[in-house]
């Protein structure tokens, strides 16, 4: 489980972005955080990754304080974070360079997440020969090779067109529910938060805190934006998100 404990993060006297922020995410859980830009979403998502610490309060995963990046949390960054220099398979082989693995476990897991994901034949390629939607699929598959029990992902399909977008959020939901991964997302989509949050944290002020939390108990069924209770949970976000 992800708690989050009173936190606050400031980067000088008179910049607090964030500010007592607590909330808790259940294992195998997803959480969607969505707020205007500059309030401090990308921020907190760093702080729960052991990227930056707050100013106050704490982050803890299963009872553990995060202090420093975990083997327990994979990050998916806005720009994928892809390296252009080197192959999908290096690109999927990084993490696992820098944890010390040993070459036939890198071997084995990247050409099982290789599979997974419908890049197999794109191994030896190098990231501009990937179309939009390919980038992403690596850039979750680098996530995943490092087996994390939380995934973090900031606006990670923000770059894509539409249909490739709901395919890839499609393509999350099996993975969430094939991995039984915690998950939390950013996004600026209100309908992309609906359809992959099982609730949906508002935020808003600056500093930031909890505008609304919002429950979602049809997400995760692939039919959802079909039905009428999609949009009217919609349309219960765009309230909040609009709310002076």
């Amino acid at each position: 489980m992800l708690a989050v404990e009173g936190l606050s993060k400031e980067y000088g006297p008179e910049t607090r972005v964030i500010d007592d922020l607590s909330f808790t995410v259940g294992r195998g859980a997803s959480l969607t955080i969505i707020g205007p830009s500059g309030c401090g979403k990308s921020t907190l998502l760093y702080i729960m990754a052991g990227l930056m610490r707050p100013t106050a309060g704490r982050v803890l995963i299963d009872g553990n304080e995060v202090v420093a990046p975990s083997r327990q949390v994979g990050f998916i960054l806005q720009d994928f974070g892809l390296l252009p220099w080197k192959t999908v398979k290096e690109n999927l082989c990084l993490g696992m360079r820098i944890r010390k693995m040993s070459k036939e476990e890198q071997e084995s897991r990247s050409r099982d997440i290789l599979a997974y994901l419908g890049l197999e034949l794109h191994g030896d390629k190098f990231p501009d020969r990937l179309s939009g939607g390919e980038r992403q699929r690596l850039a979750v598959g680098r996530a995943l090779v490092l087996e994390p029990s939380l995934l973090l992902m900031d606006e990670p399909f923000s770059s894509l067109d539409t249909l490739t977008r709901e395919r890839l959020q499609n393509t999350m939901l099996e993975i969430r529910s094939q991995k039984e991964l915690t998950m939390v997302t950013v996004t600026h989509s209100i309908e992309e938060a609906v359809f992959l949050g099982d609730s949906i944290m508002v935020l808003g002020g600056r500093p930031c805190n909890i505008r609304a939390l919002i429950p979602n108990p049809g997400a995760g069924d692939p039919d959802y934006r079909n039905r009428e209770q999609f949009f009217e949970v919609c349309r219960r976000v765009r309230r909040a998100v609009e709310a002076p």
